[in-house]
């Protein structure tokens, strides 16, 4: 069997015109702007639009991403999206993008895996592609959250905006480039710390409904001492796994989960916050959006070249960037 690669030939994202900021909210619920950046340095998050969902996000997303990696939609063999607030409960929020981009036969699937959602898809899209299977895998990371928030409850509705991000796999046959590690964990114990309820164990009724547990439940306490702590132990863990120092680094992109978060994790591990993209300001929390919207905009501003080592939230990978005419698809 041929070893292949895996390399990000592509990306794109999308997000909403609609602001709501942080004044915004202040109308709606007993905030202020100082108090909710100083505890999560998110200014505004982008809303959709009536007209606009999770799967016309991710269309859009990914035009942009095969514009980048100069496809066609026909030439993808999979399409992967990581959402939690799909188009429907199904069919899958990837079969829609597949049918707005005019295709009618492309395997297409979600992953519910939240704020790793998008994490989870690119493992998936990569095992794919090196594996031999498919040479073109478009992988997703979508929301609208905003449709699963409780605009009553201050301690997470200044937390969540819309969004989506896109990146195109290609084969290789240069091994040396592409992903080179990664890692994955859950732990199911810990449901209660950040859910949204609706489902077999809670089916809707007028119970669930008159409590408000159709929308998003956190306990942001809990959620900040074991992110922090996990995302400093994936990323000394995968360090030592690739040999690497923290001078071969080039970007962080973690999940923009909360300011506070992300500074304790970067100084618990000695690295400067030049070594991160953030952008929770402008988005706040998108889940399984974020990573990829990130990704994108640290590409289309230079901050990530071909060949640079990168780390996505806790798990290392080595990104190379297709470029017009040199990408070195087999």
């Amino acid at each position: 069997m041929p070893e292949y690669s895996a390399i990000i030939a592509g990306t794109g994202s999308q997000v909403p015109e609609k602001r709501l900021t942080n004044d915004d909210l202040s109308t709606m619920v007993d905030t202020n702007d100082a108090w909710i950046v100083q505890r999560t340095g998110i200014k505004e998050r982008r809303i959709v639009s009536p007209g606009e969902s999770t799967a016309t996000l991710a269309t859009a997303a990914a035009r942009k991403a095969l514009a980048a990696a100069e496809l066609q939609p026909a030439d993808l063999d999979l399409i992967v999206c990581g959402t939690i607030s799909g188009e429907m409960v199904f069919p899958s929020t990837a079969c829609f993008v597949a049918a707005s981009l005019g295709l009618n036969s492309t395997p297409a699937f979600d992953i519910a895996a939240a704020c790793s959602g998008f994490i989870y898809t690119l493992e998936a899209g990569t095992n794919f592609v090196k594996s031999g299977r498919y040479r073109n895998v478009l992988v997703l990371g979508a929301e609208t959250l905003s449709r699963i928030t409780d605009y009553t409850d201050r301690s997470s509705c200044i937390l969540f905006g819309d969004g989506a991000g896109a990146v195109v796999l290609q084969r290789s046959s240069d091994t040396s480039r592409g992903v080179i590690y990664s890692s994955l964990h859950a732990d199911g114990n810990g449901w209660e710390m950040l859910c949204c309820k609706p489902g077999s164990r809670h089916p809707i009724n007028e119970e669930l409904l008159t409590d408000r547990n159709q929308y998003m439940k956190i306990k942001g306490r809990e959620v900040y001492k074991f992110a922090v702590q996990r995302f400093e132990e994936l990323i000394e863990d995968a360090m030592r796994k690739c040999e690497l120092r923290p001078e071969d680094i080039k970007l962080i992109v973690p999940h923009q989960v909360n300011q506070r978060i992300i500074d304790s994790a970067m100084n618990k591990l000695g690295l400067g916050m030049d070594k991160a993209f953030v952008n929770i300001d402008k988005y706040g929390n998108t889940s399984a959006a974020s990573i990829p919207i990130a990704l994108d905009e640290a590409v289309r501003a230079g901050k990530i070249n071909r060949g640079d080592v990168i780390i996505l939230s806790g798990v290392w990978r080595r990104i190379d960037l297709g470029q017009r005419g040199d990408t070195n698809v087999t």
